[in-house]
């Protein structure tokens, strides 16, 4: 669960209020859906959370299981 309130935390630097503002998260979200970024809202932003909610939490366990990797690499 840290390793999601990590990633949820530096995804929205600069807008963690307003998560849908990030630049970063409108760039996943472009590249996944394939809508321009300068269209994505607030609405947009939620709808995706719901319908691909799965696929969200699949990516977040990935992100947990890699860091975790990257974590005992750095030990020695």
């Amino acid at each position: 669960m840290g390793a999601v309130l990590i990633f949820v935390w530096n995804a929205t630097r600069g807008s963690r209020l307003r998560p849908w503002r990030s630049e970063f998260l409108k760039w996943r979200l472009e590249t996944f859906t394939g809508l321009h970024a300068d269209e994505i809202g607030v609405r947009d932003f939620l709808r995706f959370l719901y319908a691909e909610r799965r696929q969200v939490l699949r990516y977040l366990r990935w992100l947990v299981e890699m860091r975790g990797y990257a974590h005992a690499a750095e030990k020695p």
